[in-house]
């Protein structure tokens, strides 16, 4: 099974989906005349601003949905990944893909707002295969994304945040009472096994009694814990590099010399570099796979492009802060391996033995800093990362999913949907790392490439949404959104919102 699974990946991952993330990136930070630059006053403004109702979240709400998806194990396990297998050099092109997708997600979070609609239960609902079947008119496309999101967020990928959280709970209480000896057998299986099946099975629970609570719920708890686990875990990068002060200057000189193929050490590593970095770099920050536009969709805002503006800073937010405080912990601290490119070959860099790539790197870091309770800190850490994302990878999920029942309500199917999940959370908390990685490296190639090819070829009303709020700014308006004044058509919501106003008024 793991070498179909790792032969599927290669297909995948190949270097045309790395170069087409990095291409799209850089053709909308062109398109949109760098609005991640330009707006970024305009971005925070609006992320603390917004409205709920009953349909819809306010775009904080919006903002914390999609950061839990964001925020998964790729910020430390996929940071730590980066550098083994492409260097520290990996970390700077995990920086421009951040600051490349944060145009990237201006224009599918706000198109999936534009194109957004109502479900059963009068919910707000959108995503890639609402504006493929509304602004492309492919029916078919957009259910085979509507397929393989279910696929890749309900099966593939929750296995790599369950897988994460147990093992970085091993690490953290190996060795002690709580614990206990891990090198014996336990219910007709080796203890640590044994371990990690209860704890996948704890998660379970846990996570059955969020998401059989409704998008509600998940919204809720998404603004609560998001906020909270960012900002310690950045805070505690902090401190570990005032107290590594005088490595901050040579971990940034390794961090450039080695991306450029400068590095006497790291030279070689370029090419994997790049490759790491934005592989990583998308599974970290989700820009360009689709997944963020099905939270930004559910924002109760006056003008979609708001919710753009608002899914651009999560980018920023996401990468440029939680992604390199893991890696400036790791590399600060030197607890991280370089295997080499050749098969066979010592590593180029072990700073650590006996810890595989992942999650462990950070725990080792803080760990050597903060003695005695930096593991646990950043096993506390995971687990909220991991278990927002895992929530949000259902939220994604049910979306698709309602999408594909054409927004009528069949509770059997969102039963199913919701054990299927339950399921894959023990099942990729008990397996290997390797094959829950390879599995949800499959789902998040699958669908950055279904999405990335749509946002290319509908990015129009996008870009119209992005000049029209500019301009109602400018005149010292609260922009409100007008399809019709633009020429987009298919808006549906958009337009029925505008006879609602114009009936009351």
């Amino acid at each position: 099974m793991e070498a179909t699974v790792h032969f599927i990946n290669s297909i995948i991952w190949s270097k045309a989906l790395i170069f087409m993330c990095l291409a799209a990136g850089l053709f909308f930070s062109l398109r949109t005349r760098f609005m991640q630059i330009r707006g970024f006053v305009e971005m925070c403004r609006l992320t603390v601003s917004g409205e709920k109702s009953d349909a819809g979240v306010s775009s904080f709400q919006a903002l914390a949905m999609s950061m839990a998806g964001r925020m998964g194990i790729g910020n430390i396990a996929g940071v730590a990944t980066a550098i083994a297998f492409g260097g520290p050099g990996a970390i700077f092109w995990m920086w421009v893909m951040g600051f490349l997708g944060a145009s990237t997600s201006y224009v599918e979070c706000t198109l999936a707002q534009i194109y957004k609609t109502k479900d059963a239960e009068g919910r707000y609902r959108g995503g890639p295969a609402y504006y493929i079947e509304k602004a492309m008119g492919l029916k078919w496309y957009a259910m085979a994304f509507a397929i393989a999101t279910i696929i890749a967020a309900g099966f593939l990928m929750p296995g790599v945040q369950a897988n994460a959280i147990a093992d970085s709970i091993i690490n953290a209480c190996r060795g002690t009472a709580l614990c206990g000896p891990l090198d014996g057998q336990a219910f007709g299986m080796e203890s640590v096994q044994a371990l990690k099946l209860g704890i996948g099975i704890v998660v379970a629970l846990l996570l059955g009694v969020v998401i059989f609570g409704g998008v509600k719920r998940i919204a809720n708890f998404a603004e609560v814990v998001v906020p909270f686990m960012a900002a310690g875990f950045i805070l505690t990068a902090i401190v570990i590099m005032i107290i590594n002060y005088d490595r901050v200057p040579e971990m940034f000189g390794i961090i450039f010399k080695s991306a450029f193929g400068t590095h006497a050490a790291f030279g070689a590593m370029m090419g994997l570099a790049v490759e790491w970095g934005i592989k990583r770099g998308i599974y970290a920050n989700e820009a360009g796979q689709g997944s963020g536009p099905h939270a930004a969709a559910a924002s109760e805002v006056s003008h979609p492009a708001k919710q753009g503006y608002v899914q651009a800073f999560a980018i920023y937010f996401d990468t440029m802060m939680v992604c390199t405080a893991t890696a400036f912990l790791i590399l600060a601290s030197g607890t991280y391996n370089v295997y080499s490119p050749v098969a066979g070959a010592e590593p180029i860099f072990q700073g650590l033995a006996g810890i595989p790539e992942g999650a462990g790197y950070a725990q080792a870091g803080v760990e050597a800093v903060l003695p005695g309770w930096g593991s646990a800190f950043v096993s506390v850490a995971i687990f909220f990362f991991a278990f927002t994302t895992i929530m949000a990878y259902y939220y994604m999920a049910e979306t698709n999913l309602t999408y594909v029942n054409h927004n009528r309500k069949r509770p059997l199917t969102v039963l199913l949907l919701r054990l299927g999940i339950i399921g894959m959370v023990v099942f990729g908390a008990f397996h290997n790392a390797t094959l829950a990685w390879a599995l949800g490296d499959i789902g998040v190639g699958l669908m950055a490439w279904l999405n990335i090819i749509a946002i290319l070829i509908v990015q129009k009303p996008a870009m119209l949404a992005l000049r029209d709020y500019e301009r109602q700014k400018k005149l010292g308006l609260d922009p409100i959104f007008d399809p019709d004044a633009l020429g987009i058509k298919n808006a549906d919501f958009w337009r029925q919102r505008k006879l609602e106003l114009s009936r009351s008024e």
